[in-house]
């Protein structure tokens, strides 16, 4: 019976989708409007589920409905909640569809600031009040930022296309009820829950709570096994990230491929920094290569944190070593990232620079989208794209670094796929500076098919067609998994004015 209702979950359109195109999320990348509260299996929600849930809802300013369809219950399932002396309790109690729809039966729900949904029967729950008003209404209540909460059976609901669709893409179950769902689809992500665990989701973070393990299960898939990873109390999981990675293990050509296409910039020039601050030299190459002062520069500045300055420090460097056109280019929102108008600024842009911070921002909020696609078009003008730090891994087609909770995963799945300007590359910055050699080892062990380039801080490289000028003040590691190193060092160094052939995998005399 309750099998039934989690097989809905995942049926959120296209999982299957060829590695070239963008990996759509159910979710949006900024995140859900509200919390959520998901527990296991327990009959009366543990104390800690219970304070997490009191206090997203307002504590003594909470409005809090509890809804079920189990008549037999009664008045008793809100003692739980009225023991914490909210603002106000009430229970919408019914088995009757036409109940379900009356305005004054549902008028709670127009006014709470929390919902828990309590029933031991999910198909009849659903029977009771799916497509009702109060579905809508609990729908609106998430959507103004509200908290929605519920045990299994019911937290199937949450997911559920069929039901409230808060959190889509998720199966919630038993082991054996999501490896079912994973079976039939595999872009999903099943979430099993030990009877005294919960999650507690703000945003796109999940944070577990509780005495019990939730275990999070992803098929197989790009050359990955199947996993169930286990995550006890204090654990934070990254939703987007784990439905990216399931969208591209179910994808017909996951990324990366086997054999990606050489390192090769057919047209322009990109500017690759590996962060700590460029020197004169390399603001200057940049800007040359730009068409001079007078062109149109655009500063991407999306990989920085929430609030952002109201002029970046790419952006006064710029106008410090002459650039006269600097326009700064924003959004988190992809409709807005899709809209003619907001990129229409790089149809006549020379150069681009993307700012450092994390890169996965910019996977986030461009990844597919038309200011994407005038990135490249602005290459293929013959222009230049450049960026440090984040900035520089970006243009990289495999993306190290880019897990959204951290940068110490160097291959995050989900995250790896760059906006691929450098061709057959993988780019790690503050390479020397923070001691990442060990692990570009580790990564070119698991994706041979790379280049892998360190970049360390203060230094660039400079690349036209398959020659890296290096410039700065330090230097830059290549590494080729088919070639013997020399000495105890598995990379070969390349300093200042010295060019590396990046098709040929070799340093240039």
């Amino acid at each position: 019976m309750w099998l039934r209702v989690v097989l809905f979950v995942c049926v959120f359109g296209t999982p299957r989708l060829p590695a070239a195109d963008p990996l759509p999320a159910p979710l949006d990348p900024r995140g859900l409007p509200g919390p959520l509260v998901i527990a296991g299996d327990a009959k009366t929600p543990p104390t800690d589920v219970r304070d997490a849930f009191f206090g997203l809802a307002g504590k003594d300013k909470a409005k809090i409905v509890v809804v079920s369809s189990d008549k037999k219950r009664g008045g008793g399932v809100l003692d739980v909640w009225q023991e914490l002396k909210p603002l106000s309790a009430d229970l919408l109690e019914t088995a009757d569809r036409k109940t379900a729809d009356d305005p004054a039966f549902v008028k709670p729900l127009t006014e709470a600031t929390a919902v828990w949904l309590a029933d031991g029967d999910a198909e009849r729950f659903g029977k009771v009040y799916a497509g009702t008003a109060v579905e809508k209404e609990l729908k609106k209540l998430h959507a103004r930022g509200r908290v929605v909460g519920a045990a299994a059976p019911l937290s199937a609901w949450l997911g559920d296309r069929a039901g409230l669709a808060l959190l889509p893409g998720f199966a919630i179950g038993t082991q054996k009820q999501t490896d079912a769902v994973l079976k039939n689809h595999p872009a999903c992500v099943g979430l099993s829950f030990g009877s005294d665990a919960a999650v507690v989701i703000r945003g796109r973070v999940a944070r577990v709570i509780g005495d019990s393990p939730v275990t999070v299960h992803v098929g197989k898939g790009a050359g990955k096994a199947a996993a169930d990873d286990e995550y006890k109390a204090g654990a934070l999981l990254d939703l987007v990230q784990l439905q990216r990675a399931a969208l591209n293990r179910a994808a017909q050509t996951p990324f990366p491929a086997a054999k990606p296409p050489a390192a090769v910039v057919s047209k322009g020039a990109l500017v690759i920094v590996g962060g700590g601050g460029a020197g004169p030299e390399i603001w200057k190459k940049f800007i040359d290569l730009a068409g001079g002062p007078d062109s149109t520069i655009v500063v991407v500045t999306t990989a920085m944190e929430d609030p952002l300055a109201p002029e970046s420090v790419e952006e006064k460097t710029l106008k410090k070593f002459g650039a006269k056109n600097v326009v700064a280019l924003h959004t988190r929102d992809r409709a807005e990232a899709n809209a003619p108008k907001f990129s229409e600024v790089l149809t006549k842009a020379k150069g681009v620079w993307f700012s450092g911070g994390r890169q996965w921002r910019f996977v986030d909020a461009y990844e597919g989208t038309l200011t994407e696609k005038r990135f490249r078009e602005v290459l293929a003008r013959g222009g230049v794209i450049g960026g440090s730090s984040a900035g520089a891994s970006i243009q990289s087609e495999y993306m190290p670094r880019g897990h959204p909770l951290g940068n110490t995963v160097v291959a995050a799945e989900g995250y790896e796929r760059g906006f691929g300007f450098l061709p057959g590359c993988a780019v790690d910055q503050h390479f020397f500076a923070r001691k990442r050699t060990a692990d570009m080892t580790g990564l070119m062990k698991e994706y041979p098919q790379y280049l892998g380039i360190g970049l360390d801080e203060g230094t660039a490289i400079v690349v036209t067609g398959s020659t890296a000028e290096v410039i700065g003040k330090s230097k830059v590691a290549f590494y080729d998994t088919k070639k013997k190193p020399d000495g105890d060092k598995d990379y070969e160094e390349v300093f200042p004015n010295e060019k590396y052939d990046l098709k040929e995998r070799r340093k240039l005399k």
